[in-house]
């Protein structure tokens, strides 16, 4: 896949992701690492045609919670609730990772979820 294809694949996943603005914008980073974010991570990785784009954000977001990547899941837990996921849904894989990562992650998954999308209650 050409690099300009990579991009423009790149940009639509992470315009479904995060509708707030692109990548580095949610997150200070020089523009240099942006492409790199942009073209590889989102433009190769996240193209496989064996996950659907809602099953991919499913996986990061329990990823981040095991390897207790607290601002990253808070990036993460926004582009699952764009994609529709229910607060639900990532509430119960913070709580399926807790018997797996620890509980100090799911902790941490739990105050990530609070700050970015906020009980209800």
């Amino acid at each position: 896949m050409e690099n300009n294809d990579k991009r423009e694949k790149g940009r639509e996943i992470v315009g479904k992701l995060f509708k707030d603005g692109p990548v580095g914008e949610m997150i200070p980073m020089p523009k240099r690492f942006r492409r790199f974010t942009v073209d590889h991570v989102f433009g190769e990785v996240w193209q496989g045609e064996d996950l659907e784009i809602t099953e991919r954000s499913l996986i990061t977001c329990a990823m981040l919670v095991a390897l207790n990547r607290e601002d990253e899941m808070r990036v993460h837990f926004t582009g699952a609730r764009n994609l529709g996921h229910p607060r639900e849904k990532i509430e119960e894989l913070i709580i399926h990772a807790a018997h797996y990562a620890g509980w100090p992650a799911a902790v941490s998954g739990f105050r990530a979820l609070a700050d970015v999308w906020p009980p209800e209650n």
